[in-house]
């Protein structure tokens, strides 16, 4: 890898002088509603102090369920706000390494982190950790292979101008069976390089943004031939001297799912399989999203793909839901309009 690039720099500069708080932000794209999150979240939001929320920068919710016990990374953590939540919910036999490269941002979440954990219950023995550094380079911070149960980022993947740097050392950190949920901004063509070097663009999480068809190639070209998606939303700049910038191009908030799998394929095949959930994720007791067209309801057995039938049984969701039948015969493609949810599916699922 070469050198971290003056893209770095000006992030560093940009999140950690020039913002003051998301008030500062010229566009909408950073900014995530915390009633998207899950309720259990949103309890913990609650107790989280002003000026870590006054300074979060996401587009998303990537907060993920049934996670008691697990070693989460979270990527870009700025202030802390999406780690404090995820140490509430991994609870005290779990941890959460928070990650990010803004000194000023960290000084924010370790300032915090004594009555945090106070608040949490966990003062005696803290479930967070914040290291400094870059998301690229995992390795350098400590971070051992197959050492994480869980990756997020929120928002930040997008700033990286290595990312297939940043999605390699993602799927080395991740234990067999394990997820990485994140939410940034993607585009819905190739950024022109003449704007890639823009700070307020960079900044912004604009044109730092991967076109979704090059995202999914580059999951592919890494072993993960099937991501999923969870939510998108059109980011609505409604700032003319960025606009005019930026020209045409669209752009989406999206938050994405994919498991660290060995046995997913690159289209969705029958093999005659059905799921049934069983109601146990706290938090989810009559159904259970698994992504924008699979919504399980509590004890409905469900036909499913060989693809999706992996990520429930071959994961921690496993102990969370009954899978008949093997890979042993196949029948052939996937129907996804037989699915248990009607919605055109997105992401690699058919």
């Amino acid at each position: 890898m070469k050198n971290m690039s003056h893209n770095h720099e000006a992030l560093k500069e940009y999140y950690g002088r020039v913002l003051s708080g998301t008030g500062d932000l010229k566009t909408n794209a950073c900014c995530s509603e915390p009633n998207t999150m899950p309720l259990p979240a949103r309890d913990i939001l609650k107790l989280i102090d002003q000026e870590i929320t006054d300074r979060f920068y996401g587009c998303g919710s990537p907060i993920p369920a049934s996670l008691d016990g697990c070693t989460v990374l979270d990527l870009g953590c700025g202030t802390g706000r999406d780690t404090y939540i995820l140490s509430g919910l991994v609870g005290k036999n779990g941890l959460v390494i928070g990650i990010d490269m803004t000194d000023e941002q960290l000084s924010v979440a370790r300032r915090y982190l004594p009555s945090m954990m106070e608040k949490l219950g966990f003062q005696q023995a803290p479930n967070v950790e914040f290291r400094s550094g870059y998301i690229e380079k995992l390795q350098c911070l400590g971070i051992e292979s197959e050492s994480v149960d869980v990756v997020v980022s929120n928002c930040v993947i997008n700033l990286s101008p290595y990312k297939r740097e940043v999605f390699k050392e993602i799927f080395r950190v991740l234990k067999p069976g394990g997820e990485l949920l994140f939410s940034d901004v993607f585009s819905g063509q190739r950024i022109p390089e003449s704007l890639k070097d823009d700070p307020v663009l960079l900044g912004e999480c604009l044109s730092g943004a991967l076109y979704i068809e090059d995202f999914r190639r580059l999951l592919n070209e890494l072993g993960c031939s099937d991501y999923r998606l969870l939510s998108k939303a059109p980011v609505t700049i409604n700032n003319p001297e960025i606009e005019a910038k930026i020209g045409g191009i669209a752009f989406y908030s999206m938050t994405i799912r994919a498991f660290k799998l060995d046995n997913l394929e690159d289209i969705c095949e029958d093999y005659g399989q059905i799921a049934a959930y069983k109601g146990t994720v706290s938090g989810y007791p009559h159904s259970f999203q698994l992504d924008d067209h699979h919504r399980f309801i509590t004890g409905k057995p469900e036909r499913v793909c060989g693809n999706t039938a992996a990520m429930l049984q071959d994961t921690r969701l496993g102990t969370h839901f009954t899978i008949q039948g093997t890979r042993k015969v196949h029948y052939g493609p996937f129907d996804c309009a037989s699915g248990c949810d009607d919605r055109e599916p997105a992401g690699t699922c058919c």
